[in-house]
């Protein structure tokens, strides 16, 4: 298996992962949100939605659509520090997805390297 093949499966296993971590939460949604949630001009639609909103409807699904098409992925992330602020203070601490999260970042930031 080449270097990229593995790559990418690792960031396939990751996206999964994070699904895994989002439903665990109890924050996976079976519908999806209303089209004008998608109009967002702000970074993680924080606007919009919450951001594990966002992980569901943007971030997963247009990873997964990436993948899916064979297209090139992001060369950085930084996702982990915003999860990291929305479960700050709050009952959930999150640590799993936040952990699913920073391999995520650190998969797209090295680039399989």
């Amino acid at each position: 298996m080449s270097e990229k093949a593995r790559h990418l499966d690792q960031v396939t296993d990751g996206l999964l992962q994070i699904e895994i971590e989002l439903r665990q939460l109890g924050v996976w949604q079976t519908e999806s949100l209303p089209p004008e949630a998608f109009q967002s001009t702000q970074p993680f639609c924080l606007d919009t939605m919450d951001f594990t909103q966002w992980l569901q409807f943007v971030f997963l699904e247009k990873m997964k659509a990436l993948v899916e098409a064979g297209h090139a992925l992001p060369e950085a992330s930084g996702i982990a520090p915003m999860a990291e602020e929305h479960f700050r203070g709050r009952e959930q601490s999150g640590r799993e997805l936040i952990s699913a999260l920073e391999e995520m970042d650190r998969l797209l930031s090295s680039g399989g390297r």
